[in-house]
């Protein structure tokens, strides 16, 4: 997704050697891909031992917590990540992360008395919360990891945390038949996994290249405040973009129930699987991108360039197989009542191509330093997206949600678009 990135005018200076982006981009792209594909297999597993209206709470909880923990996490991996010149030390960073994490969890907390859910609904949300909690203290290890171009530690940290995933989810709604049972075993799992690899991985490479160092928050109220500053702007970014994604679920829930949910979440999650290539590519390109920004504007246009180019093939080759194999797949990996959708499944992936497009032209955005006009640009993209759905789900439903959200990728990607041709024909720096 959109990343939030410092002056960079060379690699991180504690790097032994500089890492082949080829390299870097494979192991994001494996670790991206187990992972996505884990979760999505949490999703099978809840079809499949489970029932739609389990999968719409699970859904639904997804939706409630995630724009919260987006707005309240500031973007800080990328900030930490991309921190070339060494401004600020871990624990500066888990500071106001330890802060945005309760804040998201008081939040999501207050939300649900006053939500008027069903009571087993509201626990999955609350535990939902949790497990999403423990991932953001996990995602500031691993833009540590990243800022170090250790991405094999990251993709190593997504496989095993993906696989326990789908393993204990699998296994506690087998036994127990219960959503909440399932996603507080969920939650266990990340957090042992935390405490166990990712924490010895952070701490072993904290003492190899800054041995004066500790794993723990620095409670410096000054630098504290400034990686909030520096972090807000996306923060709200993402919340939008989080909230984006996530209204035609509510829609769908109000005015057609849970188990509309849970047929539209299956059919929706495919769209994740192109964009593993997109975060992939994104995440490991995000460096040299902003060394070529900074230094050889021609050279960004044509990395740029070639990387829309394949976002908009991954979005193209989804369309064919949504359109030729839609209800093949659905009867295979959930159940046979799922193909009736296949039409909205193809519809959602033409919805993908352009955003697929937009997050890659996002990532160029944000290496130009260009952070403000996303507010704007996004909250006109949300506002776009609740309208059509305010006009289309209570009419179409499902297939209402996949028009609406076709139609808010379309404004994203022409409004980033120039944005990033602006950026282009800007002075060499662009300040904040």
């Amino acid at each position: 997704m959109h990343e939030l990135l410092a002056p960079v005018a060379a690699p991180p200076a504690k790097v032994a050697k500089r890492v082949p982006l080829r390299e870097n981009f494979a192991w994001t792209l494996a670790g991206n891909a187990i992972y996505a594909v884990c979760q999505w297999g949490m999703l099978v597993s809840i079809a499949k031992l489970g029932t739609p209206v389990m999968l719409g709470q699970f859904a639904l909880a997804l939706a409630v917590a995630a724009p919260v923990f987006m707005l309240t996490g500031l973007q800080l991996r990328v900030v930490l990540a991309t921190d070339a010149r060494d401004e600020y030390r871990l624990g500066h960073y888990l500071a106001p992360r330890l802060l945005g994490t309760a804040v998201a969890l008081i939040l999501i907390a207050g939300f649900v008395p006053f939500s008027h859910l069903h009571r087993d609904t509201a626990i999955v949300i609350l535990l939902v919360g949790v497990a999403k909690a423990v991932e953001m203290l996990g995602d500031i290890i691993h833009g540590f990891w990243q800022k170090h171009e250790r991405f094999d530690k990251i993709a190593i940290a997504l496989a095993g945390r993906g696989i326990g995933s789908v393993a204990v989810m699998a296994a506690a709604l087998y036994v127990t038949r219960s959503i909440a049972f399932a996603t507080a075993a969920t939650a266990l799992f990340w957090l042992l996994w935390l405490a166990t690899y990712e924490h010895k991985g952070a701490k072993n490479l904290l003492a190899s290249v800054s041995p004066q160092e500790f794993l723990r928050a620095e409670w410096d109220m000054v630098k504290c405040r400034r990686l909030v500053v520096l972090g807000l702007p996306l923060g709200v970014v993402m919340f939008l973009l989080s909230l984006n994604a996530n209204i035609p679920r509510h829609f769908l829930e109000h005015y057609w129930g849970e188990s509309a949910l849970g047929y539209f979440a299956a059919m929706a999650y495919v769209f994740v699987a192109g964009n593993t290539v997109i975060s992939a590519m994104g995440q490991s390109a995000t460096p040299r991108l902003a060394r070529y920004f900074d230094s050889d504007r021609p050279a960004f246009a044509r990395l740029l360039t070639n990387m829309v180019l394949l976002g908009a093939i991954v979005g193209i080759l989804g369309i064919g197989l949504a359109l030729f194999f839609g209800p093949t797949f659905l009867r295979l990996v959930y159940r046979a009542d799922y193909a009736q959708y296949a039409a909205v499944l193809t519809w959602l992936m033409a919805a993908a191509a352009f955003a697929y497009v937009a997050s890659i032209l996002g990532y160029g955005m944000t290496v130009a330093r260009v952070f403000r006009p996303q507010v704007p640009l996004f909250l006109a993209a949300t506002s776009v997206t609740a309208l059509a759905c305010w006009f289309l789900v209570p009419r179409l439903g499902l297939m209402g949600s996949a028009y609406a959200i076709l139609i808010g990728s379309v404004f994203s990607c022409a409004g980033s678009a120039y944005f990033v041709f602006t950026s282009l024909r800007s002075q060499p720096r662009i300040g904040v």
